[in-house]
């Protein structure tokens, strides 16, 4: 690799395409965990290298269970990000979280089924710690630079992660809010999970595009409903980013940048090198 970029975003290939980026190099990459969902995109961005990544490839050909999460991470981390911005749609589960509205949750329920939810396994193991699963000083950074648009934006909540690709029955809709959940996704889990396991940091501007289907006044949720609202809201996205590379801090001063340090159990002395060479990107400081 011929460059480091030190800040992603993860979300569709829209956002790439905006005023003020320049210089766009695109890297094929393959990873120990198979190719990425798309190749990534690199391009100069307020004088900081900025990575692109589009979750569900070109032309929005992979449903969020079939997103390679793992090889997206990996390949993000070889090109030496710290911070990944990830761009969502969401539906709401309350009612002052309106369509056309921006939220940074602060935590997550993974209510996933059938998804690799970590780079660990097979003669190597980790717990790494995921009780605050958003890095706060990224998510303050964010909250920042989407308030600067102008766009109506809320702080907190807890986002529910289901498997998809379909939307939800109101059962399971109304379950969730009485859970306590605020807004409702399908691509967060297990990505900022693995990103933690790659000590990057990791937070969310999920787009309120819907009610799911709980409200009783406002129609259920459709993918025409999502797209419009994504529509709109793309150029708030892209200022936003803007917004957040222009005043962004190099120096890291979070604990996601040493989130392994505490959670590697296995001996060293059992694990294969051919594991050892597999993750020697995330775990060579540490073994």
């Amino acid at each position: 690799m011929t460059e480091k970029v030190s800040i992603a975003v993860i979300g569709g290939s829209g956002l790439y395409h905006m005023a003020g980026l320049q210089d766009t190099k695109e890297y094929n990459m393959d990873t120990p965990f198979g190719r990425p969902s798309s190749p990534i995109v690199v391009g100069t961005l307020e004088n900081t290298r900025v990575a692109f990544l589009a979750r569900h490839g070109y032309g929005h050909h992979l449903t969020p269970s079939e997103v390679p999460y793992r090889a997206n991470i990996y390949a993000l981390k070889s090109l030496g990000v710290e911070r990944i911005i990830s761009i969502s749609a969401c539906g709401s589960l309350r009612e002052d979280y309106a369509p056309g509205q921006i939220v940074i949750p602060d935590n997550i329920f993974d209510n996933t089924k059938n998804r690799d939810r970590s780079f660990f396994g097979k003669g190597i193991v980790a717990h790494i710690g995921v009780a605050n699963p958003f890095c706060y000083d990224l998510s303050t950074m964010i909250q920042e630079a989407v308030v600067t648009t102008g766009a109506v934006t809320h702080r907190g909540g807890s986002l529910i992660v289901i498997e998809g690709p379909r939307f939800s029955t109101k059962a399971e809709s109304q379950a969730f809010r009485a859970w306590g959940m605020s807004i409702i996704g399908m691509t967060t889990a297990p990505e900022a999970f693995l990103a933690r396991e790659a000590e990057i940091c990791y937070a969310t501007m999920a787009h309120v595009t819907d009610y799911d289907v709980w409200h009783e006044s406002a129609s259920p949720v459709t993918v025409e409903m999502v797209i419009q609202i994504l529509n709109k809201n793309t150029q708030k996205a892209q200022e936003a980013i803007r917004n957040l590379v222009r005043g962004l801090t190099i120096e890291r001063t979070c604990d996601c940048k040493d989130a392994l340090s505490t959670a590697l159990i296995t001996d060293p002395k059992v694990i294969s090198s051919e594991t050892r060479n597999k993750l020697n990107l995330l775990t060579g400081k540490y073994l």
